[in-house]
């Protein structure tokens, strides 16, 4: 390619040495006139002279092509050289490129290190933050364990103990010389000398000690409950001066719940008849939030051994079944001499020897289902008891005799229904109902159970309960109305003689009931046995025992109606009150609350009308609850 572009050069020369000959021909031709006259005056040079000059313009011309060979040889070197330096130069720059990529990926991967390690920094200052936090907290919670503890820990059970102290008052316009819990079946009528005396009491003795304990199996917990208050008395019982009350068990029962949802519980317990307000669990029974301890008249409750199984089906329906103890109330008047029930409880046996109990045959069976489809709580339950006694046949003959005598059973039951739920966030409501035979000791009113006919035979009286509860709940304050009912059925019989027997018969006397008499004699005149040697009789004052073989004083007795039976028909009672906080919190609950009641107690029509009782209660409590 060199050689080629050399040889265009010399051709190029060569040509431009020839073309300014040929213009100078050209020209001389076009001005021959002028030539001619200046050939005069000059001669024409000799052909050897125009090739040497040509020559030596050629030659010249050849000296040029060759610097410019040489020139171009000279730039070719160059250009090779700035090739060789711009292929350096680009391997450099490509090598200095690959170190520069090489070091952005370092820088990078350094960055992205550099970055990794502030996160793992910041991730361990955080965890150091979080751990130091924790261990306050941790540190906070022991420390309040240990000057609070919620339970206490024992050997690998949880125990928690509880209760409250309480300081509460009754009034009532009516006496009754009763404390704060209320006999409502013996509101006295008109004609009693209580009926026109008020009564006022103030009492600790609703105070109450519990204790929960609690241990953790891997398919079960076990749970041990005991709870007492003071609302019972001894023989030396008084409020004369130390006001000393003996301390009564409430509670005290054992269960385990097995985690696939059966439980099974057994001691002395609310009766499976009680409402719960959840499932069928011991410890949320739904009790009305009175003062008084005898609930509100159609609340229906015992608290009795029992031995319960209960099953959970997923937390929605619940059924129970319970074997409980049993008791028979008699009542009724005119009955025969001729059968027995039971008797007095035996001092040796541990009963309470001023106390009757019945001979159960057998225990009172109970069933239940419970329902939570999503609101309220439902309940349907049955309960079924069997009442015996022994009967004597000849026993009212001429000349008494047990021969002939023989047992004989009177088997009965009921069923009731419960139902509980909340409206408008803040407000409770529920209704119960219990109805059937022989079912009248479960209400708060105490009703009967039984009455004998004319031959002995036990007869299970009809019973109804109800009880209807709205309740309205704040952080501070809860306010209470409840208004329940307890019926007793006419059950009456006539004697061989045509004289009423039973239970509201209409041919019992109830003239006397609205006639108030005087105070009772405390003294009673006996004939005395005569002394020896004499055949005269004499005579002998004597106490007359009170209700618990205790000799009456004067003063303290008073008359009893004379013509007055008053068998209960049917019993009411309203009452209103509430709680209201003054605090609740870790360290525990500090409340007060007043309840107001209006009782009204009818009886069965008799001879002499079918009078009627009422009671005005106002109660005040102020108590402390342990946290």
């Amino acid at each position: 390619m060199k050689q080629g572009m050399a040889l265009a050069l010399a051709l190029a020369l060569v040509s431009g040495a020839v073309a300014p000959a040929a213009s100078q021909d050209t020209s001389t031709t076009s001005s021959s006139s002028t030539k001619k006259r200046a050939a005069a005056r000059k001669s024409v040079p000799s052909v050897s002279t125009q090739l040497s000059e040509m020559k030596q313009a050629i030659d010249a011309q050849q000296q040029q092509i060759l610097q410019l060979m040489n020139q171009l040889k000279s730039r070719d070197a160059a250009i090779q050289q700035l090739q060789q330096q711009v292929g350096q130069a680009q391997s450099v720059a490509t090598q200095a490129e690959q170190k520069a990529d090489t070091a952005a990926s370092q820088t990078t991967q350094a960055q992205q290190d550099v970055a990794a390690v502030h996160t793992d920094v910041a991730d361990l200052k955080q965890n150091a933050t979080n751990a130091a936090l924790s261990l306050q907290e941790t540190q906070k919670n022991l420390q309040s364990e240990i000057e609070s503890p919620l339970a206490i820990h024992y050997k690998g059970i949880t125990i928690t103990p509880g209760g409250f102290i309480a300081a509460e008052t009754v009034w009532r316009q009516h006496a009754l010389g009763a404390d704060i819990n209320t006999p409502f079946n013996s509101i006295t009528f008109p004609g009693a000398a209580q009926s026109n005396i008020s009564e006022f009491f103030g009492s600790g003795r609703q105070s109450r000690i519990s204790m929960l304990a609690e241990g953790k199996l891997n398919s079960a917990k076990l749970t041990g409950y005991y709870e007492s208050d003071f609302l019972t008395s001894g023989i030396t019982s008084n409020n004369n001066q130390s006001n000393s009350y003996g301390l009564r068990v409430r509670q005290a029962w054992a269960q385990a719940a097995l985690h696939n949802g059966w439980s099974f519980t057994g001691g002395q317990m609310w009766s499976l008849i009680t409402e719960t307000k959840k499932g069928l669990d011991n410890r949320s029974e739904a009790l009305p939030m009175t003062i008084d301890p005898q609930y509100n008249v159609g609340f229906s409750w015992a608290r009795q051994y029992g031995f319960r199984v209960t099953k959970n089906i997923s937390n929605k329906a619940w059924f129970g079944f319970a074997v409980e103890d049993s008791q028979a109330t008699l009542g009724g008047h005119g009955a025969n001499n001729n059968f027995i029930i039971g008797e007095q409880g035996a001092s040796g046996g541990l009963y309470n020897p001023t106390a009757n109990y019945s001979f159960n045959p057998s225990p009172d069976i109970i069933g239940k289902l419970a329902f939570e489809p999503g609101w309220g709580h439902f309940e349907v339950f049955g309960v079924f008891t069997d009442f015996r006694d022994r009967i004597y046949p000849l026993a009212t003959a001429s000349k008494p005799s047990a021969v002939g005598a023989f047992n004989n059973s009177a088997p009965d039951g009921g069923i009731g229904a419960n139902i509980r739920g909340t409206i408008a966030k803040h407000v409770d409501i529920g209704a119960h109902f219990l109805g059937g035979n022989g079912t009248g000791r479960y209400g708060s009113a105490g009703l009967v159970d039984v009455v004998a006919r004319p031959d002995g035979v036990l007869v299970p009286v009809r019973n109804y309960q109800a009880l209807g509860t709205l309740e309205w709940h704040s952080p501070r304050l809860d306010v209470y109305a409840n208004v329940g009912a307890e019926y007793e059925e006419r059950t009456a019989f006539l004697s061989s003689s045509g004289k009423g027997v039973g239970y509201g018969s209409t041919l019992f006397n109830n003239s006397g009931c609205g006639t108030e008499t005087v105070p009772a004699s405390t003294t009673v005149t006996v004939v005395t046995p005569p002394p020896a040697g004499s055949t005269t009789t004499g005579t002998a004052t004597i106490p007359v025992p009170g209700s618990v073989g205790t000799p009456l004083t004067g003063g303290f007795n008073p008359g009893g109606l004379s013509n007055c039976n008053g068998d209960t028909r049917d019993i009411f009672e309203g009452t209103i009150g509430f709680w209201y906080r003054f605090y609740a919190g870790p360290k525990g609950r500090l409340q007060w609350g007043p309840q107001y009641s209006y009782i009204d107690r009818n009886v069965w029509r008799g001879v002499g009308g079918t009078p009627n009782a009422t009671e005005n209660m106002f109660f005040t409590s102020f108590r402390y609850y342990l946290p």
